[in-house]
């Protein structure tokens, strides 16, 4: 507790105003992440030798922007500071744990950028077009979607909870929609991590519950595919645990333009 105290506070001193309510939201993954760090090594192996891979395709490194950058579990950030010019990562909160890592291990050519980026900080109709802002980045080569598409529309619920509306379901599933259909436009090569749906079992096997977390909103091909065990026993309760199904997909939608 003392540790993500401190983390906390040292956060809301780097944080703009309107990101900091995100910020205990933030805390508490960077607490479950060190807690099921051993469940999680495989997941995040894979979403490293997924993006290892398309680099190594790539003709061009000039600008990488990774979207959802959070706790940089998710992504091999040394391996894209070396091998591009600028490295943009993309979150509503940058821990100051996150921060002083980058420092730690001399990674200068990092931009940290604080974003809703399903849309909700800008009003009700930018959530129609909420990746826009990527094709005024230039020299732009490589976009990744790390394991942030199936949060947005949690965090909109919440949203839509907080300020005691009703949650609207096309909505949610539109937040999906409009971030494949964005990365789709963008005139780059794209990378899209995340899970598409969990499973909840007890000891014996028995699967207790199923959910969709991309709402409805169809998958891209995948080019890997793999268990993710966010929740081993013992973490969300004694008997049960939850597996989330993942995938790596390469250029999601329409192709982009080529290099």
């Amino acid at each position: 507790m003392i540790l993500e105290a401190l983390n906390y506070a040292a956060t809301a001193a780097l944080t703009p105003a309107a990101f900091r309510p995100f910020i205990g939201g933030s805390i508490r993954l960077w607490a479950r992440a060190r807690r099921c760090a051993r469940d999680w090594a495989p997941h995040e192996a894979q979403c490293h030798r997924a993006v290892e891979e398309m680099v190594a395709t790539l003709k061009q490194r000039r600008t990488v922007v990774v979207l959802g950058s959070g706790l940089l579990r998710d992504v091999p950030v040394k391996t894209l500071s070396r091998a591009f010019d600028t490295v943009v990562l993309v979150d509503l909160v940058h821990l100051a744990s996150v921060r002083a890592w980058l420092t730690l291990n001399g990674i200068r050519n990092a931009k940290l950028i604080s974003r809703d980026l399903s849309g909700d900080q800008e009003g009700v109709n930018s959530a129609a077009e909420p990746l826009a802002f990527l094709r005024q980045v230039p020299t732009l080569d490589l976009v990744i979607s790390a394991n942030i598409l199936s949060q947005m529309p949690i965090g909109r619920r919440r949203s839509f909870e907080a300020r005691n509306l009703p949650v609207d379901e096309a909505a949610l599933s539109g937040i999906i929609a409009a971030h494949l259909q964005g990365l789709s436009m963008l005139p780059c090569r794209r990378l899209l991590l995340t899970d598409t749906d969990y499973t909840v079992r007890n000891r014996q096997g028995q699967v207790l519950e199923h959910f969709d977390l991309l709402l409805g909103q169809p998958a891209p091909a995948a080019s890997r595919s793999w268990a993710w065990t966010v929740a081993p026993f013992g973490e969300e309760g004694r008997e049960i645990e939850i597996i989330h199904r993942a995938i790596a997909a390469e250029d999601p939608g329409t192709p982009a333009r080529k290099e």
